[in-house]
């Protein structure tokens, strides 16, 4: 939670700004880049940073931390001291992420913590993110029967259980297996292990869909249909992931709905 009385001089906000660029800009979101102090910019696409630059004369990029085979632990930590070093100078600092700025973004998370911690006023300001363009652009309600997101590694290298009556989401399938943190991407190998997991609750023909929105207002969402078995050799970026629709309909629990409708006919009863 908020600290309710900081007694530092000092702020950071970490906004986001969609996914799509200008379309899905909060307008609270624009305000705190506007009169922010500093911007710290972290997007991988130099025309959304320059877009952000129209918006406040001291933009910084955070992309400079990123370097093949370097731990993208080390770089998170690095991007997290420069923005609380201007924090800590007593400016008005605003971290601004691609989609939401606490969905797969560590650094926003650990600043705001460690800002708070040290007297700063901290806060973060959604964004609509990967997975609300998703929804939208594959046609799916996660309400109708349930849906379970993982990240790719986490998935293999933990006993997660898996629902196939629901829909499966399976976030940063492009650097899946990746143990180092410091690979941009792996090979089909790492996916053939992930297809192998998979085959434990799918059969290797069940259809399967390669995901990914849309960032400029030009583009259109790729959604590219395959079977599980077919992800092996697909081409799959970063940018990708993996959305498997329910194998199997929702099977009803008996035992629950007896209760149930027992406790329906004593409300009805007056008991």
């Amino acid at each position: 939670m908020p600290d309710p009385s900081p007694t530092r001089p000092g702020s950071l906000t970490c906004v986001g700004v969609g996914m799509t660029l200008g379309s899905h800009l909060s307008p609270l979101a624009r305000s705190y880049i506007e009169q922010a102090d500093v911007v710290f910019a972290g997007m991988s696409d130099g025309i959304v940073e320059q877009w952000i630059a129209g918006m406040n004369p001291d933009v910084r990029s955070l992309q400079p931390h990123y370097r093949e085979g370097k731990s993208r632990m080390q770089t998170y930590r690095e991007m997290v001291e420069a923005m609380l070093t201007e924090v800590r100078a007593g400016k008005q600092v605003v971290a601004a992420f691609y989609g939401h700025p606490g969905v797969f973004v560590w650094p926003s998370h650990k600043a705001i913590e460690i800002a708070r911690s040290e007297g700063f006023d901290a806060r973060m300001e959604p964004g609509i993110s990967a997975e609300d363009c998703l929804y939208a652009d594959l046609g799916i309600d996660p309400g109708r029967c349930g849906c379970q997101h993982y990240e790719a590694s986490q998935l293999l290298l933990y006993e997660r259980l898996i629902d196939p009556g629901a829909y499966l989401i399976v976030w940063q399938v492009g650097v899946v297996g990746d143990q180092s943190l410091a690979k941009l991407g792996t090979a089909a190998a790492y996916r053939q292990v992930l297809v192998d997991r998979l085959a434990r609750d799918y059969p290797l023909d069940h259809p399967v869909i390669l995901y990914r929105g849309a960032t400029l207002p030009i583009e259109r969402a790729q959604v590219r249909r395959l079977p599980l078995r077919d992800l092996v050799d697909a081409e799959v970026t970063q940018e990708h992931t993996l959305v498997v629709p329910p194998a199997r309909r929702l099977k009803p629990d008996r035992e629950i709905r007896a209760r149930l409708s027992v406790l329906d006919v004593l409300e009805k009863m007056g008991g």
